[in-house]
C-alpha cells in the first residue's frame, strides 16, 4: 500500500507555472515535469508530456511489460513519443521554438520502483532519515562535477547550474535514464523540480519527510520551504510513502 501528496506552485518570483505533474494512482504512475522556453512555451511543453504520458499509459496497459527488459522498452517508447510530439511543435510553430521539458517519472510494481529521467527533475528516496539522490542530473554544471572539475558546493554558486543537457523536445531522439530500486516500508520517495532542490537542501527534505506522517502535509510544507528560502522558480513536488 502507498500513500501520495502532491502540489505545484508558481513561486514568489515568476508569474506563470511552467511546471506539470501527472498521478495515476491505481496504475502506481507518478511523473513530474518543468518546461524551458520562451513566452509561455515551457508551459505548453511540459503539459503536452505529461498529458502524452497519461494517455499513453491508459491505451497501453503498463502491466502487459512482465520483465525488466519489457518495461524498459515501455519506457523508452512512452518517453520518445513524448518527445517526438514536443519537438515537431518546437520545430513546426515559430512561437514555440526551442521549447522543451525535463521529466522525471517513478513506477511502482510490487516493492520494487522504477525510475526514469531526463532533465534535471528529481526523484529521491528518504529511508530512516538518510536521503538517497535516484536520478543523476542531466546538466551542465553535473557533468562538471562528474568529470572532477567542480565540487557540489561550487556548483550550487555558479550562475548556469540550471542549464540543462538533456529535456524532452530539445532534440529529434531522446535518451532518458533508468533506475530501479528495492522498496521498504516507510520508505518515501520524492520527485521534485529543481524549484524545490534548488532551494531547499537535502538534509532540510530528509529531515520533513522523516518528521512527516501525511504526505500531503509534506508536500504543502516542502513548496512553503521552498518559498520562504526564496521560491525564486516554479516549485513541484509529488511525495510518496511505502506503507
Amino acid at each position: 500500500m502507498i500513500t501520495v501528496g502532491f502540489k505545484t506552485d508558481k513561486g514568489i518570483k515568476r508569474s506563470d507555472n511552467e511546471d506539470s505533474l501527472f498521478v495515476i494512482p491505481d496504475k502506481k504512475i507518478f511523473i513530474v515535469a518543468d518546461g524551458v522556453g520562451g513566452q509561455n512555451s515551457g508551459e505548453l511543453a511540459s503539459r503536452m508530456t505529461v498529458g502524452y504520458m497519461a494517455q499513453f499509459v491508459c491505451l497501453n496497459p503498463i502491466e502487459n511489460a512482465k520483465t525488466g527488459a519489457e518495461l524498459k522498452a515501455y519506457f523508452k517508447k512512452l518517453f520518445s513519443g513524448a518527445n517526438s510530439l514536443v519537438h515537431a511543435k518546437a520545430t513546426s510553430e515559430l512561437g514555440n521554438y526551442g521549447m522543451a521539458t525535463t521529466a522525471v517519472l517513478c513506477y511502482i510494481r510490487d516493492n520494487t520502483a522504477y525510475f526514469v529521467n531526463v532533465g534535471d527533475s528529481r526523484a529521491y528516496l528518504i529511508r530512516d532519515g538518510k536521503y538517497y539522490q535516484i536520478t543523476e542530473d542531466h546538466s551542465f554544471v553535473q557533468t562538471m562535477i562528474r568529470e572532477g572539475h567542480l565540487t557540489k558546493e561550487e556548483a550550487e554558486k555558479r550562475a548556469d547550474k540550471n542549464m540543462i543537457t538533456r529535456a524532452i523536445g530539445g532534440e529529434e531522439e531522446v535518451h532518458p535514464d533508468y533506475f530501479t530500486l528495492d522498496l521498504f516500508q516507510r520508505d518515501t520517495i520524492i520527485l521534485c523540480t529543481d524549484g524545490l532542490h534548488g532551494e531547499v537542501s537535502d538534509e532540510e527534505m530528509a529531515a520533513m519527510a522523516t518528521e512527516s506522517t501525511a504526505m500531503h502535509d509534506l508536500a504543502t510544507q516542502l513548496v512553503e520551504k521552498a518559498n520562504e528560502a526564496g521560491g525564486k522558480d516554479n516549485i513541484t513536488v509529488v511525495c510518496i510513502r511505502i506503507q
